[in-house]
């Protein structure tokens, strides 16, 4: 089905990519792909769906066939009716601004009758479980429900292979459940499926192997069985994610103890008839790091974007160390990092992301250079921001935030798509942030994550509930 023969692949703006891959994926199987930050993952994805090197430039040697056939010979338009994408960020594969628009626009694209559109359309729906949440806009959507969209906007197509790239980097416990589930059907009705991620315990005997990438080749294969019996030093070091599923962690909800840096009272929130948060009350406390975690839809990000002044408040009140605060004051004492990196940077090159909106000090030059060095970051310093792999946007984002100079920070989902390796530097480099006075909130479903750097939980599922 998918066959790879001595294939080499260099980006024409970077020296990412991959080297000498030779891989047959047999119809049927299913294909784990994982490695560290920047290993070569979603360049494998890359090389099968056929968007590189026809849509990100760069120079490519060997052979790939699909289904038979080389690749190079069959229009990217084709392409697309045998492989179907899902990428980590399902908005930026949307087209139309509602639910069923949204999952019959291929079908459109490739002139089908209208027949077997409306038909092909309600199979997806129903096959993906979205009957029970109407045709709704794309943007009312939890970040589990846009996933399974995005998935029945490719299934609608019948495509014979699926590529998932860290497709579950945003999804609570429940919407990785249902993926997994999707996957198990997927693959029992006889479809190819090869999977990019860094989180591989919810994948478990589904894949029929697991491929370990290192600086853009293939080093090693493996089962589920010899994955899960890894030693953790190994796996670290192999910047595999926990193989076993990580508990919840029992964290305390905040202390009134504490000092108090940010308390919300009555919080209320309502978009397009859709009421996303009612009366909440939460409090944060000071030079601590406190994790906001619930459901997909749970209203995570909306409260992070009110809190930091970016929605405006309507409903409710907050007060900034003690003292009530309107966005204007919000926007300047809070600093929110945005889960889609791919929006928040505006300059040529990472030094000068760094330092964007900061003095040029000697002091501020310094503690730019030693946090790239600790964030691994320091020799893509010159490298433009759009260069640079997942797992590294996602570092200079945090990065950023660090260096900010607000005293308070909203990080959301910090540690999505990254693997074990860089997860620790996050965690490390948070925990040196608070120590030097900063109080840290992020929105997670890494549990793994939060046991190891969160003092304090906010629940919202318990506080939606009660």
């Amino acid at each position: 089905m998918i066959d790879l023969k001595n294939v080499s692949f260099r980006y024409s703006d970077s020296n990412y990519g991959v080297t000498n891959i030779n891989l047959t994926i047999k119809a049927g199987e299913c294909v784990v792909i994982t490695g560290k930050s920047g290993c070569g993952k979603t360049t494998m994805t890359r090389l099968v769906n056929g968007l590189a090197p026809k849509y990100y430039k760069g120079t490519k040697t060997g052979n790939i066939q699909i289904a038979g056939k080389n690749i190079e010979m069959i229009p990217v338009y084709d392409i697309g009716r045998a492989v179907g994408s899902i990428f980590q960020d399902p908005q930026r594969q949307f087209f139309s601004s509602e639910l069923e628009g949204e999952i019959a626009f291929g079908c459109e694209n490739y002139g089908f009758l209208k027949s077997d559109i409306q038909e092909r359309t309600k199979e997806a729906i129903h096959k993906m479980r979205l009957e029970s949440i109407g045709n709704i806009s794309l943007d009312l959507l939890s970040s589990g429900e846009k996933q399974r969209t995005a998935i029945a906007s490719v299934y609608a197509l019948h495509p014979q292979i699926f590529v998932f790239d860290e497709s579950t980097a945003n999804l609570d416990k429940g919407g990785i459940a249902q993926m997994k589930n999707i996957l198990v059907e997927l693959k029992q009705a006889g479809h190819t499926l090869l999977i990019a991620e860094h989180r591989i315990n919810w994948i478990g005997e589904l894949a029929d192997r697991y491929l370990y990438m290192e600086d853009g080749q293939i080093q090693g294969q493996y089962s589920s069985l010899e994955l899960s019996t890894m030693n953790e030093r190994e796996r670290i070091a192999k910047g595999l994610r926990c193989f076993s599923n990580t508990p919840f962690a029992k964290i305390p909800a905040p202390s009134r103890t504490d000092n108090i840096a940010i308390r919300a009272e009555n919080i209320s929130l309502k978009k397009s008839k859709k009421q996303i948060l009612k009366n909440v009350n939460i409090f944060v406390n000071e030079k601590r790091i406190t994790a906001i975690t619930g459901s997909n839809g749970a209203g995570k990000t909306s409260l992070a974007l009110i809190l930091s002044g970016l929605e405006k408040l309507k409903e409710g009140s907050i007060y900034l160390y003690g003292e009530k605060a309107r966005y204007r004051k919000l926007r300047t004492n809070i600093y929110y990092c945005s889960n889609d990196t791919g929006t928040q940077f505006f300059t040529e090159s990472v030094s000068k992301e760094l330092l964007l909106g900061s003095k040029h000090s000697a002091e501020n030059l310094e503690a730019a250079k030693k946090l790239l060095k600790n964030m691994h970051l320091y020799d893509y310093k010159d490298s433009h921001p759009t260069s640079l792999s997942g797992g590294q946007k996602q570092r200079l984002a945090v990065c950023c935030a660090l260096l900010s100079g607000e005293k308070i920070l909203i990080l959301d989902e910090p540690t999505s798509g990254l693997d074990a390796e860089n997860m620790c530097l996050i965690t490390e480099a948070l925990k040196t942030a608070v120590k030097q006075g900063k109080t840290i909130l992020v929105i997670t479903h890494d549990e793994e994550f939060i046991a190891a750097c969160c003092e304090y939980r906010i629940n919202m599922d318990k506080i939606l509930k009660n």
